[in-house]
């Protein structure tokens, strides 16, 4: 397998103060990665120079062989990505905001309408596809932005706590999905969640992140037998610490920095 995202020495730095601090991993393709930390500990930021919204202060990057900061184009196109808050026009059907997406990425119309049912009868959606997004369930809308995110065929998949907030039911749904893509079709999988279960049943590595650092990396299991923990969120606390952290950014604030990158202009 090659690797579809390197990350070597990366460091951002705000002025005196450094989010991320000389963090380095490897994620292959075709494997489901599980980013965690705390709030405020670096995943964001991390994801946001993996994105091509931030460019790094120093270090390397290479997603599917593309530099993030140098060709953007490239790496965009390379990738899928869910937000962890809503990202949808709730004003437009299913339909609708798939077809604006399918067009914003330059799918040819008549494979974006072939690729539009396919994925939304994956997802379970296509019988609802006229109906307009502030009409859908929480869960309904997680699972279409999940298939928009998919409708250009990305080689990677970034999830910012894909399921927070969600029932049981339709985590286990979305995660079933996403495993399929990950053996099927050999997508790329880079998520972050609280939901330290989660990780544990579909994540095959783990990097903790905690003040801007990289302090375990390895399988779930691995990191179990290291801070011999029963389970993940107990080896995730023995690693972390119990202090309550600050928020990370904000749904505006991210919103904001993804427009501006594809607007090409407003990186920091």
């Amino acid at each position: 397998m090659s690797d579809m995202i390197v990350v070597q020495d990366l460091v951002k730095n705000y002025g005196d103060f450094c989010a991320v601090n000389h963090i380095s991993f490897t994620v292959r393709e075709g494997e489901i990665f599980g980013f965690l930390g705390p709030n405020g500990a670096g995943k964001t930021t991390t994801i946001k120079m993996l994105t091509t919204i931030l460019d790094p202060t120093s270090g390397t990057l290479r997603v599917n062989g593309h530099d993030p900061v140098h060709e953007q184009k490239q790496v965009r196109r390379s990738f899928g990505i869910v937000f962890q808050d809503p990202s949808l026009d709730d004003e437009l059907t299913a339909y609708e905001n798939m077809d604006l997406h399918g067009a914003l990425y330059a799918v040819p119309r008549a494979l974006r309408a072939k690729r539009t049912q396919s994925l939304l009868e994956l997802v379970g959606l296509w019988d609802r596809r006229k109906a307009f997004v502030k009409e859908y369930s929480g869960g309904m809308k997680r699972r279409l932005e999940v298939a928009r995110a998919l409708l250009h065929q990305p080689r990677i998949l970034f999830l910012d706590e894909p399921t927070i907030g969600l029932d049981p039911q339709t985590r286990n749904h979305i995660w079933g999905y996403i495993q399929t893509l990950s053996k099927e079709q050999n997508v790329t999988v880079f998520f972050t969640t609280h939901y330290m279960e989660e990780a544990d049943r579909v994540a095959a590595e783990v990097s903790v992140i905690d003040q801007g650092k990289i302090v375990a990396q390895g399988s779930p299991s691995e990191l179990k037998a290291k801070t011999q923990s029963p389970t993940l969120e107990d080896a995730f606390i023995a690693l972390t610490g119990h202090a309550i952290r600050d928020e990370e950014a904000n749904a505006t604030d991210r919103m904001r920095m993804m427009g501006r990158a594809w607007r090409g202009g407003g990186r920091r």
